[in-house]
């Protein structure tokens, strides 16, 4: 349970409330210990005196007793709810933040579906352990406690007759949650993988169904499940002996107290009054012991579920701010790369030796084949990633001396992929300066060409995108991005300037949006377009994460080395083109 036991540490901010909890919890089971004796005294009084009032004064007694124990019990669930759901919202809480704040490689490596099931299924495995399992322990602990002593106050043989059967039972409970628990693990991540497919495919279903992959995609999600179920199966089999074990042996035990307590009634060594509370009591003592095994599968549950969430909620902060990390403040614009290399696993190097300078206010051109290093170029600028030996300067200031909001801020990012946000095209844009007036915003849309599109929506800015923007044409959520990016009017701008999936009008609009946003900003862009390569000051080309050329369109033409078989092969024609 040393994955459980870290979880508690949450609940020190309902100090107050479980104490709360665990009085009314305590009364509540004290309480429940009482009825037995009052109907011993019933049936012992019944049988000796006949007397009916006196039966009445224990029914009344026995009615009382029901009421005032019903409404602590009733308090005390609900002093248990609030601790429970206050507790699992501050965990979702501090696992969203988590995972907002881990490094672009953890996500480069971890499957949405995973995230998605942290946030759900195992929240609803500590929830039923929290609330359900470690809340009713105190009372089970106290009802078993209390009703054995009420079994030795009437008789020990009776007593030790009624636990003959409790270390089979606990040897059981034992046996079965060491097969439980991987079990549980294996399941869940199962799961996880059956959750992380299903978004996988909801989110391309557009891909899927275009190519007619429809029963490709079933196949491959009826495997999941295959082994979903293989593992349900495995789990059931364990069931399928544990439960009627418990049960057996709980009954067996019940038989045992009831055979010796009917022979200790006829020999008159017991009255029937104890015989019938030990009945009682005998329940009592063996409900918790019955509930240990319900116990045991929360508990597995649970720690299998905290065991994920301990994955996420300690895994290291790569990317964060040192401790004397700085605000950037006026930002002329400088970038320099020293002697930097860069892989995203380690050893494996896709960046070697790079050094680079971009002056205040220039246009760098980055160029060169698939997986060349372009991306990385660009990513390790705004500290998406950390470099492995070398620095990336900004005004001669190391990024990882930066406070990251104080980078971010001054350099503007245009992904190749327009990611917009369920809401408004307003709220989209201002995404990074949600305190933008709409005379900024219309100003931003109206640099990225996006402004007169916008207009001819019926509610105009307050237009709502839908999910991921998909009521909105691939350049018109191309040019939001870019107005996006432009609020911020940061010093520095770094972009892709793929526009291979829209038509040539809206291309053009996009290129103009983009040679707007850079003008009298230090950009630097991942170039595929002929315009954005005669705008640049300067270009470089790098060929296997190596900075094979740099100079300006004209020079490298005249080189011809990477840079003339890249404009031969790509470019050339948008040259004859225009």
């Amino acid at each position: 349970m040393r994955y459980t036991l870290r979880v508690f540490r949450y609940l020190r901010a309902y100090r107050g409330r479980i104490i709360q909890t665990m009085a009314f919890l305590v009364i509540t089971t004290l309480l429940g210990l009482a009825p037995p004796r009052l109907i011993q005294g019933m049936v012992d009084t019944a049988t000796r005196l006949g007397s009916r009032s006196v039966v009445a004064l224990f029914g009344i007694g026995l009615l009382c007793i029901a009421i005032v124990s019903a409404l602590f019990a009733a308090a005390q669930r609900y002093s248990m709810a609030t601790i429970v759901h206050g507790l699992i919202y501050d965990i979702r809480n501090a696992l969203y933040e988590q995972i907002l704040h881990l490094p672009f490689g953890f996500h480069d490596q971890t499957p949405t579906g995973y995230l998605i099931s942290r946030m759900t299924s195992d929240m609803e495995a500590l929830s039923m352990f929290f609330g359900f399992g470690l809340g009713n322990i105190v009372g089970m602990v106290i009802t078993f406690l209390g009703a054995l002593i009420m079994l030795v106050a009437m008789s020990w043989q009776l007593a030790l007759v009624a636990l003959a059967t409790v270390p089979f039972l606990a040897m059981t409970t034992l046996r079965s949650s060491n097969l439980l628990g991987p079990q549980f693990l294996g399941l869940r991540r199962q799961f996880a993988r059956v959750t992380a497919q299903l978004q996988e495919n909801f989110a391309g279903v557009r891909v899927v169904k275009a190519f007619a992959r429809e029963q490709h995609e079933v196949i491959k999600f009826d495997r999941q499940l295959d082994d979903f179920m293989v593992r349900r199966l495995k789990l059931a089999r364990v069931f399928m002996i544990y439960m009627p074990s418990m049960g057996f042996l709980t009954n067996l035990g019940m038989v045992l107290m009831l055979t010796y307590g009917g022979y200790a009634v006829i020999t008159g060594s017991m009255s029937l009054g104890q015989l019938v509370a030990s009945q009682g009591y005998m329940m009592m003592l063996t409900g918790p012991i019955r509930m240990i095994g319900w116990m045991v599968i929360n508990a597995q549950r649970a720690e299998a579920a905290a065991e994920h969430l301990a994955e996420v909620l300690e895994h290291e902060r790569l990317i964060a701010d040192r401790l004397d990390a700085i605000d950037l403040g006026e930002v002329r614009g400088e970038i320099r790369f020293e002697n930097v290399s860069f892989g995203y696993e380690e050893g494996a190097y896709v960046l070697h030796n790079c050094s680079l300078e971009v002056k205040p206010n220039e246009t760098l051109a980055v160029m060169g084949a698939t997986g060349s290093g372009k991306t990385s170029v660009i990513n390790l600028i705004p500290r998406f990633y950390d470099v492995n030996e070398g620095r990336v300067l900004i005004d001669g200031h190391d990024v990882r001396d930066i406070k990251l909001a104080s980078l971010r801020q001054h350099v503007g990012t245009i992904f190749q992929e327009a990611v917009l946000f369920s809401g408004t095209i307003a709220e989209n844009i201002a995404y990074g300066r949600p305190d933008a007036t709409q005379e900024e915003i219309e100003r931003a849309a109206k640099m990225a060409q996006a402004h007169e599109f916008i207009t001819r929506f019926p509610n105009g800015y307050q237009t709502h995108v839908g999910e991921r923007g998909m009521t909105l044409s691939g350049g018109q959520r191309q040019r939001m991005t870019i107005a996006r990016a432009m609020l911020l009017d940061p010093r520095i701008l770094i972009m892709d300037d793929s526009t291979s999936s829209v038509d040539v009008e809206t291309e053009y609009l996009i290129q103009q949006a983009m040679l707007e946003g850079m003008r009298g900003r230090t950009s630097v862009v991942i170039a595929h377009r002929l315009s954005t390569v005669k705008n640049a000051d300067r270009i470089i080309v790098l060929d296997k994460g190596v900075i094979a050329e740099e100079g300006t369109h004209e020079e490298l033409l005249a080189l011809g080395g990477h840079y003339r078989q890249i404009y031969d092969t790509q470019l050339a024609d948008q040259e004859e083109a225009g």
